[in-house]
């Protein structure tokens, strides 16, 4: 969520594109540039496994997160850990071990080949559906449990081809008649478990992948109407004797946990991955499933690269971590009065709404994205997998809706860890003063790293480094700086985006960071911060809209202008560089419309089986006391701490991390209780 507001306050002024998951703008369409900075203003917690996809490609630079290669490393001369951070300084591209997993689906949506669609009634038992189900059926949803499943053989790296704006109708031929989902898709190849081989790559390591669409109700609270479809992508087991089945989820809300199964195995140890199938989806509203659809095809064919300008958006429980950017709208700058920045984030906001609104398809989808469903979603795919007990790895948002899962269904949990918690009794306001004071602690902590190193154009200790920082940002504002590029400037607001985008990853990736400063400081030239904007640009979708969607039905709208307004100066004065961009959410939510009534609350999960919470204590986008918070709250919760930087722990080079989580997802073994991993030991 900081990364969203970020991108909502900053987007304004520059007009680029969003943070985390970036999308090419063109700067002449105004109503694109809203929907991209609206997606950075989203949040950056799901922005950690979006940068191990990055580094895992190879590409120079940083890695959203951290990220790892299958040798351990990310991207040659780093180490980090899950996505974010490599990405930065070098040509974005999709790889998968950075822990700030940049999704990035491209415009996937869903093949259903063979998939069972729902009928107006409710779905039928299909031949070859299972008569027996994992685990107990709520009543009412017997049909959906009991569906038959076509897995049909897909690519490593293709996602699920989206054949059309709408999501799937498909058909089995034992279904008593053809239904209609809410989307149309073309018939994956027909029957069968077939799978389908990866062609060899680092990314995908050969691995065997198989794809697959479900019918879910589009209303829990009334499942014989519309339904709509849920996309998932396998990863077999390496070794071939699967032990069961691993959900993973990279964050968001709106990141693609379709593109994540196929990074997967630059995510995650060999030992994990020859021990389970991984089973990535689209939560309802994103990617290759039914989707929130803010913009057309011919936007998507259209823009161009624009660079980001814009800071990261507040973290939520519903709006984990990717920004987004608001982009045609003004976000504010340091300076900017509460009265110009709400004025400018409503406008934004109202043109990314409309946008929605008119392409969503069903139009009800806007009003049914919300976690609660997104979790009952996950129970039947749980049972449609053959697996009584939900085995799950889950980081930034998706630690909420795993929460939230936990509390529906504590009978059904199995081996579930969350890394990066969100804290559920948390406002949006909380959260996002949260995430500001996060960042800027985030970024104390490199300047002392800078000042330690040589090359460092920041002098005169942490405060005065800061500053210098500060009076760049203000600058570059005034006047922005000159690029290679004659087209392109770089804004005070670009930077912050650069620097929080940054911050996600560990310090092993921050050299990069003091290039680009040393080189805007001290030679007038914002070139490597625009490549880092613009590393991102060759992935765009929708999943800002996702965000927003998922967000503001997961939160009433709390309080009025009065109380916006002094949430927004008590926010820049206790964050002066990121603070402006990390309020607003609950304003934000009011001109969206499609609101829930659900106040936070703290999450129990009683009678769930143990979970462990990891929570890393230089997180800026998660605080580590939000996973202390919610292991508390949580009847059977453990936490495993990490004494490290950047967003989320596991799959870095923190072998005390990876062990604990991998004891614990392969044998049931929880780690020594207060146990605490100290940096890259």
């Amino acid at each position: 969520m900081f990364r969203l507001l970020t991108r909502v306050m900053v987007a304004a002024e520059t007009q680029t594109p969003a943070f985390c998951p970036r999308w090419p703008i063109r700067s002449d369409e105004p109503a694109h540039r809203t929907l991209v900075r609206a997606r950075f203003t989203v949040w950056s917690l799901g922005t950690s496994w979006r940068a191990k996809e990055r580094c895992a490609a190879g590409i120079g630079g940083l890695c959203r997160m951290p990220g790892m290669t299958k040798t351990g490393k990310c991207c040659s001369d780093d180490s980090g850990r899950a996505v974010s951070a490599r990405a930065f300084v070098g040509r974005a591209a999709a790889g998968g071990a950075l822990r700030r997993r940049r999704a990035g689906i491209s415009a996937l949506a869903v093949v259903v080949g063979g998939c069972l669609s729902a009928c107006g009634t409710g779905l039928a038992p299909a031949a070859g559906g299972s008569a027996s189900v994992p685990g107990p059926i709520p009543a009412g949803l017997e049909s959906f449990y009991r569906q038959a499943v076509n897995w049909y053989p897909c690519a490593a790296t293709d996602g699920m081809e989206k054949t059309s704006e709408t999501t799937a109708q498909a058909t089995t031929a034992s279904t008593a008649a053809a239904a209609t989902t809410s989307a149309e898709a073309t018939a994956a190849p027909s029957s069968g478990s077939a799978t389908g081989t990866a062609s060899a790559s680092e990314e995908t390591d050969d691995a065997t992948f198989s794809c697959a669409v479900i019918s879910v109700p589009l209303d829990y609270a009334n499942p014989k109407g519309e339904t709509i479809s849920i996309a998932m992508k396998k990863r077999a087991a390496t070794d071939g004797h699967s032990q069961g089945t691993l959900f993973i989820n990279p964050g968001g809300p709106g990141d693609s946990g379709v593109s994540f199964a196929e990074r997967a195995g630059n995510a995650f140890t060999p030992d994990l991955l020859s021990a389970y199938d991984i089973i990535g989806f689209d939560p309802r509203g994103v990617g290759s499933s039914t989707a929130i659809t803010c913009t057309s095809d011919d936007d998507s064919a259209d823009s161009t690269a624009e660079p980001s300008a814009s800071g990261e958006a507040s973290a939520s429980p519903s709006a984990s971590g990717t920004p987004s950017a608001v982009a045609s709208a003004g976000t504010a700058s340091s300076g900017d009065s509460f009265e110009e920045w709400s004025e400018a984030t409503r406008q934004s906001f109202q043109d990314l709404t409309d946008q929605c609104a008119a392409g969503t398809k069903p139009a009800a989808l806007l009003d049914h994205v919300d976690t609660v469903s997104a979790a009952r979603d996950l129970d039947i795919l749980r049972a449609l997998a053959g697996q009584e007990k939900l085995n799950y790895l889950g980081f930034s948002y998706g630690t909420y809706l795993a929460s939230v899962y936990a509390e529906n269904f504590p009978g059904n949990t199995g081996r579930i860890v969350l890394d990066g918690a969100i804290d559920p009794a948390l406002s949006l306001a909380e959260q996002g003063l949260g995430q500001a004071k996060g960042f800027e602690q985030a970024l104390r902590t490199y300047v002392d790293y800078c000042q330690a190193s040589t090359g460092c154009p920041l002098s005169g200790g942490t405060d005065a480094g800061v500053q210098q920082v500060r009076n760049l940002i203000t600058s570059a504002n005034s006047t922005p700086l000159p690029t290679s590029d004659p087209n392109r400037t770089v804004t005070g607001s670009d930077i912050v985006t650069a620097l929080s985008e940054y911050l996600y990853t560990t310090e092993q990736n921050w050299p990069p960071l003091t290039s680009a400063l040393d080189q805007a400081i001290n030679h007038h030239d914002g070139s490597a911060f625009a490549v880092a904007e613009e590393q991102d640009s060759t992935s765009k979708d929708d999943s800002g809209g996702a965000f927003q969607a998922v967000t503001c039905l997961d939160y009433p709208v709390e309080g009025d202008t009065a109380t916006w307004a002094a949430q927004y100066e008590e926010a820049k004065r206790v964050a002066p560089i990121f603070g402006n961009t990390s309020v607003g959410m609950d304003l934000v939510c009011s001109v969206w419309g499609h609101n829930g009534t659900r106040k936070p609350t703290q999450i129990h999960a009683h009678g769930a089986a143990p979970i462990l919470v990891v929570g890393t204590t230089g997180d800026p986008a998660t605080p580590y006391a939000w996973s202390k918070s919610l292991a508390e709250q949580l009847d059977s919760g453990q936490l495993l701490t990490w004494e490290g930087n950047g967003h989320t722990a596991y799959g870095g080079d923190a072998p005390c991390v990876n062990d604990a989580i991998d004891a614990y997802l392969l044998s049931g073994t929880m780690p020594k209780e207060g146990l605490t991993c100290h940096g890259s030991e």
